[in-house]
């Protein structure tokens, strides 16, 4: 049996098909398109006519999307929300969606209430959840929100007033609700930013997972289907419509996934070098390391996980500028880059003329090898060289050198030699990396919490909390003799006034194929 990994991305729609043996036995790379469903629909066309494999062969199909991404970035496809936050008496100072850019912040038409709850970080209530105050917003709220994020204070620690909210919102609306405990970790604001955005991205996913299913019908293609995460793991149907913006930053991750699979190394620096920007991150133990950090999505500052890239304007298509001062980008021609670069037959110099300049055989289909000055070559290469460098000296913890990855169609302007690094590796199919990458199909469980010490030891905590990890990795369809735990981090809370820690543990295991084929399938 085979399975399909589907990377779209803003230019290309990239398609790989693994064997059981996890080979790459055919690649395909087709425009995106406006229409994220139809652009699907033809690169599954492409990919199956190119291996001629049988559409009943194919047991599994993992999707990678920027289209969660795309909707925050482009205010569009945004669902109307309604937030609830469990904080009175203790916090009330501060609204929620304070400091959000206007236009996003309208698209949602957000109905805001801060009711009685939340906890103290031991477990301690801070107040009791109203029934009757819940149910009175829930009226207020009726008929003008598709969605509710429901967040309190210190929920990490205890979901119980969470939960007992979402089932009275589900009764009197019923409509999605998040609750922001399974989203983010501690710290109040990011986390409720990044559950509200949880909670405005539920209409833009069902569309694209309906956009999904219609594409693969149209193929004949009845197969269990996933979505990526951020963190390189894959999620079914039900839990991608519940975790929307677990997606963004998928396309990276995917890259980083695909090239430790393709390499056979498990840490090293993985750079992807795409038509407009290069990202650079750090495979850690065979997964994309996370950002420490909370990040900004949008204009809005989020504590949920995502992986520690970093993103600079150096790609295949970024120009070349020789007035004084003599620069390369950030700007770039992107997709005009087969219309407009001396290459193909333009007249505007690009990075890409650059890397096959005077040569007789170059790998760029369709390109035509210029003849450039060999100064103003030298003079590119070199200003090439300390973008990469200086990019990937701010990505490394230590001054160790240790191997970089090169993967992605534009890696072939980046040079064979960098400083900082052990050596170069650029793999077979590496510029296929990323669809390989989502076809890999691990399943992970994770756990973020916080525990209180009086009663429990350091040990027992994290013991409990690598449990938790297993059984969520179990339900979420890993193979339990396979699952590993990738790690551990212990945070000591230092500024509450008795012991607690923040644990943060990932578990992960290969695809339950038991699982997948017990799924509902995509014709049903």
């Amino acid at each position: 049996m085979y399975r399909l990994g589907i990377d779209v991305g803003g230019t290309n729609t990239d398609c790989a098909i693994l064997d059981e043996s996890l080979n790459c036995i055919g690649k395909i790379k087709s425009p995106t398109m406006e229409d994220v469903s139809q652009g699907i629909n033809v690169a599954i066309r492409k990919i199956l006519k190119e291996t001629n494999i049988p559409t009943e062969k194919i047991s599994v199909v993992m999707l990678g999307t920027t289209h969660c991404t795309n909707a925050i970035v482009q205010r569009k496809e945004l669902s109307k929300i309604g937030i609830i936050r469990l904080a009175k008496p203790a916090t009330t100072a501060v609204a929620p969606m304070v400091g959000w850019p206007e236009d996003l912040a309208s698209q949602m038409s957000a109905q805001s209430f801060i009711a009685a709850g939340g906890y103290e970080y031991n477990g301690d209530q801070i107040a009791e959840v109203d029934e009757n105050e819940i149910r009175e917003i829930c009226q207020q709220m009726k008929g003008k929100v598709e969605a509710v994020a429901v967040i309190g204070v210190f929920s990490p620690v205890s979901n119980a007033q969470e939960n007992q909210v979402a089932a009275i919102v589900q009764e009197e609306i019923g409509v999605p609700v998040t609750l922001s405990s399974e989203i983010g970790s501690v710290g109040l604001l990011e986390r409720e930013n990044a559950s509200i955005l949880n909670a405005a991205l539920t209409e833009t996913i069902a569309q694209m997972i309906s956009g999904l299913k219609e594409a693969l019908k149209n193929n004949d293609l009845e197969a269990a289907v996933y979505i990526c995460q951020n963190d390189g793991t894959l999620m079914d149907l039900e839990k991608a419509l519940n975790y929307p913006v677990l997606t963004i930053g998928c396309g990276p991750t995917n890259s980083i996934r695909g090239a430790a699979h393709l390499s056979s190394l498990t840490d090293a620096l993985v750079v992807d070098v795409g038509g407009t920007t290069t990202d650079i991150g750090v495979l850690k133990n065979n997964f994309p390391r996370e950002s420490s950090l909370a990040t900004t999505i949008g204009g809005i500052r989020t504590n949920f996980r995502m992986p520690d890239v970093l993103s600079i304007g150096l790609g295949g298509g970024t120009l070349i500028h020789q007035e004084e001062p003599f620069r390369v980008g950030p700007d770039s021609l992107g997709y005009r880059i087969l219309e407009e670069s001396l290459s193909f037959g333009g007249k505007v110099l690009c990075t890409t003329d650059i890397a096959i300049a005077n040569k007789a055989d170059h790998p760029v289909d369709g390109a035509i090898s210029q003849k450039l000055d060999e100064a103003l070559v030298f003079q590119a290469k070199e200003k090439i060289k300390e973008l990469i460098e200086d990019a990937i000296d701010q990505m490394k913890t230590d001054s160790q050198e240790i191997p970089a990855i090169l993967v992605g169609g534009g890696s072939i302007i980046l040079p064979e030699t960098m400083a900082g690094v052990s050596e170069v590796i650029i793999p077979d199919n590496y510029d296929a990396a990323n669809a390989i990458g989502a076809a890999l199909g691990e399943v992970a469980g994770e756990v973020n919490s916080v525990y209180s010490l009086e009663h429990h030891t350091q040990e027992e905590v994290v013991a409990i909390a690598i449990e938790a990890a297993r059984q969520a990795a179990v339900t979420s369809g890993a193979s339990q003799d396979t699952l590993k735990t990738v790690f551990v981090e212990v945070i000591p809370l230092a500024y509450l006034p008795k012991q607690a820690v923040n644990i943060k543990v990932k578990v992960a295991g290969k695809l339950s194929f038991s699982k997948a084929t017990a799924m509902e399938k995509v014709s049903s």
